[in-house]
């Protein structure tokens, strides 16, 4: 989910194209349970392989339609909770089951060869259902409806007598008419009184002797006569006997399907698989997904990586990067400006990853992936504030589990530590924990910062590697290229960022002013030797902090400088600009 606890622009919603309940559970399950086992995983490489060809997926998507949440539906049945509506799709699945094994044959993917195997066929559970369960019954089974005509005989006689009253009751009152002579005579009927013969006062007094008087009206005499009472009595009790003969018919199915509960649960299961791998694979055909080359082997090697939301998001073309690490290189410090794309790079790499464990294709053009046990990030900043945690020590503890429980299978993105506290915590943090990851854990990291200091790493511990990401600056405008490439960055455009964002150009201006002095008192600092009363002191293993705010955008002076043309200016003017650039300086 994503930070708002929905499903938009998550990795579930761009893959999520199944047909059922069941695979769209399937899949998430998938998404949090990746595999290391690598036979499995081919397995089901393969079977998208299979599933692609000639377009197999379009052919199997058409025959799962019919297939309702068969998982659930069989939890009711088993507990006898099932609705009648249940019955309806189960029985709607079962009626398609012929036609999916149909489209699985001929086969030789494996995994499909097996799940055709586990998907049975139940032709004598569809016809009864089918014989049983009317189209569109009702939501529960209560006030019945629910079984259809001609499944039993005793139903549909007592159903008879209830439905076929009406009939009766016009013929009686056509014959009490001609024998009573009286044509205002009628035959009516209340849940108070039951049925009834009304007259009206004036012609009570001629009605025959086998009329038994059963209320006084203001205006009229209500009669009931001894065929009339007999067929009371059996069509009152013939409602409440046809439902009590339903509920007992379907109880009676539900019985019948629990019997055969475990291979519909099997063949459920099998149904839910198929309809995910058909999923993937049409993933794979609309987004351009590649098979990676899963191995044992420690390595991570993607060649023009996507990541697979940002690119389904994006109205610009998506910039594909590489990858690579190995045991030799297990490590990139990556720098970059803000906005560059440092984070998106990350999460794209562990994404792949993510799904070639899942059998899935990837968003890449090529993709050699190596079995990762864990995927650790430490990105975003969050609090725990009820829980007396700030952000940093939330950051902390994410640090800290990662250092704790990261081995050299894993695969750690570490984005911005120690960024929360005073700058030189902040850096002595950044560097220890990459230093630590790099030389003791020796997991595949990818360790994104704007500690400039920490791109000399890569002289002191074997295996580090800088990659920066490019922005490209045009009169105070900065372009970012989102292109990965060797090497650490040079500056990190906060500034241009922050006008982007649309902070006031008075902040942007005295922020300019400030960072220049900043850099002043930088060089200053720099040009004298600090005392360190360690006598194991090395300079070489510690990041100098002197070059931290040191920006690689030239002073005001500076550019000044470069824009004189000197052979113009007249002695006069070069004075005064003399002058002026002195005024800058102090």
């Amino acid at each position: 989910m994503n930070l708002s606890g929905g499903r938009e622009n998550t990795l579930a919603s761009v893959l999520d194209r199944t047909h059922t309940a069941m695979g769209s559970r399937l899949l998430k399950r998938w998404l949090h349970r990746p595999l290391r086992d690598l036979s499995r995983l081919q397995q089901r490489q393969d079977a998208i392989r299979w599933l692609l060809e000639d377009y197999r997926f379009e052919r199997l998507a058409e025959t799962l339609q019919p297939i309702g949440d068969c998982e659930r539906i069989l939890s009711r049945v088993a507990l006898r909770s099932a609705r009648p509506r249940d019955l309806e799709r189960l029985r709607d699945a079962l009626l398609a089951l012929p036609s999916i094994q149909a489209a699985l044959q001929p086969v030789d993917a494996v995994r499909i060869a097996e799940l055709s195997t586990e998907i049975a066929e139940f032709p004598t559970l569809a016809a009864l259902l089918q014989r049983a369960i009317i189209d569109g019954p009702p939501v529960v089974i209560r006030d019945g409806g629910v079984i259809a005509s001609g499944y039993d005989a005793e139903l549909d006689e007592l159903r008879g007598l209830s439905e076929h009253a009406g009939d009766y009751l016009l013929q009686l009152e056509k014959r009490e008419r001609e024998r009573t002579g009286i044509a205002t005579l009628k035959v009516g009927y209340n849940r108070v009184h039951g049925y009834y013969i009304e007259l009206s006062r004036s012609q009570s007094g001629t009605v025959p002797a086998d009329y038994i008087r059963r209320q006084t009206l203001k205006n009229a005499e209500r009669f009931i006569t001894p065929e009339l009472k007999e067929f009371e009595d059996k069509a009152l009790s013939a409602k409440g006997r046809a439902l009590a003969r339903e509920k007992q018919l379907y109880e009676a199915l539900l019985e019948i399907l629990a019997e055969q509960i475990g291979p519909l649960q099997l063949s459920a299961t099998a149904l839910a698989e198929l309809d995910l791998l058909c999923c993937l694979a049409e993933r794979a055909e609309s987004l351009n997904y590649c098979r990676p080359q899963l191995t044992q082997d420690a390595v991570i090697e993607i060649t023009a990586g996507r990541h697979p939301v940002v690119e389904q998001v994006n109205d610009t073309a998506f910039v594909a990067n590489d990858l690579y690490l190995n045991r030799e290189q297990p490590m990139l410090i990556i720098t970059g400006p803000n906005m560059g794309g440092k984070s998106t790079y990350m999460r794209q790499v562990a994404l792949i990853t993510l799904l070639a464990q899942i059998g899935s294709y990837v968003p890449a053009e090529a993709a050699r992936i190596g079995l990762t046990d864990r995927i650790f990030t430490r990105m975003g900043s969050s609090d725990d504030l009820a829980g007396g945690r700030s952000t940093f020590m939330v950051e902390m503890h994410e640090t800290a589990n990662i250092l704790h429980n990261a081995s050299p299978n894993s695969l750690v993105l570490m984005d911005e530590v120690g960024r929360g506290t005073s700058t030189f915590d902040g850096l002595s943090l950044a560097w220890s924990c990459a230093e630590y990851l790099a030389r003791e854990i020796r997991a595949f990291t990818l360790f994104a910062t704007h500690y400039f200091e920490l791109t000399a790493l890569p002289e002191l511990a074997a295996g580090v590697t800088n990659v920066h990401l490019t922005a490209v600056e045009h009169n105070d405008h900065i372009v970012f290229m989102h292109e990965v490439q060797q090497g650490p960055a040079s500056q990190s455009y906060g500034l241009q960022v922050a006008q982007l964002a649309g902070i006031p150009a008075q902040v942007i201006n005295n922020a300019r002013d400030k960072l220049v002095l900043l850099e002043q008192d930088s060089r200053n600092s720099a040009s004298q030797p600090e005392r360190n009363p360690d006598p194991g002191y090395s300079p070489a293993e510690t990041p100098v902090q002197n070059d931290l705010f040191v920006a690689h955008r030239p002073s005001l002076v500076e550019t000044q400088l470069r824009e004189l043309q000197l052979d113009d200016l007249t002695p006069r003017q070069a004075l005064e600009t003399l002058y002026t650039l002195k005024q800058l300086m102090d």
